[in-house]
């Protein structure tokens, strides 16, 4: 091991640690249970669903690695409030059929006009509450005392009556709007329910899988095998539409054709046999189907080659968001949208490295986890503080102060130093 990786996986091993209550917040407002915040002061007081989410992963590394009983018993009412507040927002809410906004604020605030338009809450409410649940003996409980269980499959429900595209089974994104990576430009300036992004339908088969677990240990075996088909479902929709043989890639799909005139004679001697077109745009959200367990390992093979391209994705800081060879490949600070069109984030560096470490690239996982390590230990060392993202040479650029999900980095380090690693699943 080199000594400044060595010296960097020290020192987050050690800061990280020394600042994750940061983002421990009481309840407040409309928010009836304590949370977990981003950690900036631009967050100081905001619920966002994957954010909530990947936080609370990199905070059960900090947990695991303090091995500290109070600070867990602590964190603990955090980590479920995270969930507990979206639940009892839902249920507060009936009326709007199972839409659950993914940012809440402790200040009530008047959400859709009209709930069959924007993002719900992004497929990742069932999987926060299984990684909570992984780690505290499997224990349901707290989610079978409030109703989550039933609260969590409305929310899926409502994806699959108004969000899925029935000729192909996968789910559209509405606009960029709490859609994740915000100017993904598969969604960005685009029309609504237009794309079936790789990103949400990575996401809604890991969800899937984890209503299902819970399912399960709730002893509702009969629901769960429901849902269990609708898993194998997205997964065999996924393969058939988003994965590119010729690329060797996944993306997102397009939906956006004309319905068929039945009178048009010019047409009529055969109809369009395909439900859209793929979009062969690359992104870093194709490298997700790794982390969701979604690609062959035939298919795994040949998407590893477009990460260990320094032409497309690979950088000095980790994976580009966006490959060097598109046209829209942008370096630049911004705020709604945040930049996503090149620059390095916490997220995508992790969920890429959780994919290669899943399918056993042991030596992409080792260099993706070492850059991280040294980008994040270097700004750490030079500013006192993580960003929000970084140019692909590892530069910081915007909002200081931002751990959420940069204290995955610690998952990373745990891996490097070949310790025990608090995976999300």
């Amino acid at each position: 091991m080199s000594q400044p990786l060595s010296k960097y996986l020290d020192l987050l091993n050690r800061e990280i640690p020394a600042h994750y209550r940061e983002t421990l917040r009481p309840a407040a407002g409309q928010l009836g249970f304590p949370f977990i915040v981003p950690g900036s002061k631009q967050y100081a007081d905001v619920l966002w669903d994957w954010d909530a989410w990947l936080s609370n992963v990199g905070l059960g590394q900090v947990l695991y690695n303090l091995n500290d009983e109070a600070a867990t018993a602590e964190a603990l009412p955090h980590e479920q409030g995270c969930v507990l507040n979206y639940i009892q927002f839902a249920q507060r809410n009936l009326a709007w059929l199972g839409f659950i906004p993914g940012v809440l604020r402790a200040e009530a605030k008047a959400f859709p006009k009209d709930p069959f338009k924007g993002n719900p809450h992004k497929p990742c409410l069932a999987q926060h509450a299984a990684f909570i649940v992984r780690r505290h003996q499997e224990d349901v409980s707290w989610l079978v005392e409030q109703d989550a269980l039933y609260t969590m499959q409305t929310l899926l429900n409502y994806y699959k009556a108004h969000r899925c595209h029935k000729e192909t089974g996968l789910f559209l994104m509405d606009g960029p709007g709490n859609g994740g990576p915000d100017d993904d430009p598969t969604v960005f300036c685009r029309p609504s329910l237009s794309t079936a992004t790789i990103f949400l339908n990575s996401m809604m088969y890991r969800e899937i899988l984890a209503l299902v677990y819970l399912l399960k240990l709730a002893g509702q075996e009969e629901s769960a095998g429901f849902w269990q088909q609708d898993a194998d479902a997205l997964l065999a929709a996924i393969r058939e539409h988003c994965y590119d043989d010729r690329d060797g890639f996944f993306y997102s799909f397009d939906v956006n054709l004309l319905p068929e005139t039945p009178n048009d004679w010019y047409h009529s001697g055969r109809h369009r046999h395909w439900p859209g077109l793929i979009m062969r745009i690359e992104t870093w959200m194709g490298f997700m189907p790794l982390w969701a367990g979604i690609a062959t390992p035939e298919q795994a093979d040949r998407v590893v080659e477009h990460y260990r391209d320094e032409r497309t994705f690979n950088c000095p800081a980790g994976v580009r968001t966006l490959s060097k060879r598109e046209k829209m490949y942008l370096i630049r600070t911004s705020g709604n949208p945040s930049c996503w069109l090149g620059p390095v984030w916490g997220a995508s560096n992790y969920l890429t490295w959780r994919g290669l470490v899943r399918y056993g690239f042991e030596k992409e996982a080792r260099e993706l986890a070492e850059k991280t390590v040294l980008t994040f230990g270097r700004d750490m060392e030079k500013c006192g503080a993580l960003h929000e993202y970084y140019e692909p040479s590892g530069e910081p650029m915007l909002n200081p102060g931002f751990q959420n999900w940069n204290h995955l980095v610690l998952q990373m380090a745990a891996y490097l130093e070949e310790r025990e690693v608090i995976f999300d699943s």
